[in-house]
């Protein structure tokens, strides 16, 4: 894997770069689409990389493990094979998700015992299985298992949670140098940066992850109940410490503006399940400001969704169309506002790479922070 920086803006710390995997070139700054069972949710694959042009998504370890499970996907030959998606993808840990949804989580130092969300049954993730089923998975890019505290974690729990993370980390590592891919392409290892919301605790971690010399580094434990400009704060703390020849990537980072603001502070990757969440529910990104189709003001506006839009249903169905949809609770609906927003999504760090290139990055995201706090 091949990380090439190609430009840096000057009047601020954004970058434009090129990742290269054995699935495909990412240029960067990307946004990764979720696609948490291996499929972004209502979309088509087809669709997802045609229509909004993604390079790379992303699917998570902890619902593939216990959904199909890991015989399945070995015997599919992978989660490329068993999906279709022939473009790089990421795995998630399943830390967050281990934390987040499973019910009676026990941590200890080998690992955390769970029981599923779905039927109740008891498991085990440490370090080491976790590495074992990423390879299993088979994605270009593997993230560390880590815990993931809550943003308001008191500094003496944050300070332990991420002693533990950092045993767990080297434990990682050493899996992954002892094991070998299982489809014949190579595999990254991303570490997790932690440390909650103290400034000391994540430079700490930001120094401490240097050691394993990665393809890349993951700023994870953000966007979890902290204030917006504290994320902010963390970001700038991190990257004045990571390698500027090597990706960043931002875990679960979030709205349009949150992404400009975060790639304006130096970070290259972003994933987040609004574009497609809030899409279900109504709720677009447009060149214009926050929509909710839901709202009777759209019933008579025929403009098309998003008249700026490059994804075919951008300026092919209307307004009132979407809203009547929205209020018959058409399955179409849900899949028109995802495939929308995700597709603004990538028009948006697109338009933030184009920028930074041109060398106007900062007026430009300037000017793009007004139109998209607008509620329409």
């Amino acid at each position: 894997m091949k990380f090439t920086l190609q430009h840096k803006d000057s009047a601020t710390r954004a970058r434009a770069g090129e990742l290269e995997t054995d699935h495909g070139v990412i240029r960067t700054p990307i946004f990764m689409p979720v696609g948490t069972a291996a499929t972004v949710k209502g979309i088509f694959h087809r669709d997802v990389r045609d229509e909004a042009h993604a390079q790379i998504i992303l699917a998570n370890t902890y619902h593939l493990y216990l959904r199909p499970g890991m015989r399945i996907l070995e015997q599919a030959g992978g989660v490329h094979r068993f999906s279709t998606w022939d473009g790089p993808m990421l795995t998630d840990s399943g830390g967050f998700q281990v934390f987040s949804l499973a019910a009676c989580r026990k941590l200890t130092e080998e690992g955390c015992h769970f029981r599923s969300h779905i039927d109740g049954s008891k498991h085990l993730f440490t370090p080491e299985s976790v590495i074992d089923t990423e390879r299993t998975i088979g994605a270009d890019i593997m993230m560390a298992f880590d815990e993931c505290p809550p943003g308001d974690a008191p500094r003496e729990y944050a300070a332990r949670s991420l002693a533990l993370t950092e045993r767990w980390l080297e434990r990682c590592f050493n899996r992954y140098r002892q094991t070998d891919p299982k489809y014949g392409h190579y595999q990254a290892l991303f570490p997790i940066v932690q440390g909650c919301t103290y400034p000391d605790l994540r430079a700490h971690a930001a120094e401490n992850v240097l050691q394993y010399d990665a393809d890349g580094y993951a700023i994870g434990g953000l966007a979890v109940g902290e204030p917006t400009e504290v994320m902010y704060e963390m970001i700038e703390v991190v990257n004045a410490i990571l390698p500027e020849d090597r990706p960043r990537y931002l875990m679960g980072v979030g709205t349009p503006v949150n992404i400009l603001e975060a790639i304006e502070r130096g970070v290259d990757m972003f994933d987040c399940v609004m574009p497609t969440r809030n899409g279900r529910n109504g709720q677009l990104f447009t060149s214009e400001g926050v929509i909710n189709i839901r709202n009777r003001k759209w019933e008579d506006d025929f403009s098309p969704i998003d008249p700026a839009g490059t994804a075919f249903i951008d300026t092919l169905y209307s307004k009132a169309y979407l809203h009547h949809l929205c209020t018959c609770g058409e399955m179409l609906a849900a899949q028109i506002a995802s495939l929308h927003n995700i597709a603004f999504y990538l028009r948006l760090v697109g338009e933030a790479r184009s920028h930074i290139l041109a060398g106007d990055f900062k007026a430009w995201k300037e000017e793009a922070v007004v139109r998209l706090t607008r509620r329409l």
